[in-house]
């Protein structure tokens, strides 16, 4: 399965890889596919506070969430340990007592 990410410019996804460089077909618009992979490898995650998430920190939620398509609530105070960090709008995929969530880091905070 390929990797090539959408346009920055038209934000298609009709784009290839061409030597070193990404290449959108639609709008012609050509980027550095080494920049991208830099850009990827130095994701940096904050807490509500502030604080930078690693892999396998323990954290807290600050406040209650409610599971989408179910009935269950995430108590506020919460302890989560052992998360991992992951790519996308929810940015830490952890596991609890209820299953295995993905969390906004801007609903935790680091113990």
């Amino acid at each position: 399965m390929s990797t090539v990410p959408a346009c920055p410019v038209c934000t298609l996804t009709n784009t290839y890889h061409d030597g070193e460089q990404f290449v959108c077909a639609d709008c012609g618009h050509e980027w550095s596919a080494i920049a991208v992979t830099e850009e990827s490898d130095e994701r940096i995650v904050k807490d509500s506070n502030g604080n930078v998430l690693q892999d396998g920190d323990a954290v807290v939620l600050i406040k209650d969430l409610k599971v989408k398509g179910s009935s269950t609530t995430l108590k506020q105070g919460t302890k989560v340990k052992s998360i991992r960090i992951v790519g996308g709008d929810h940015e830490v995929d952890c596991r609890m007592d209820g299953g295995s969530f993905m969390l906004k880091a801007c609903y935790l905070k680091k113990v």
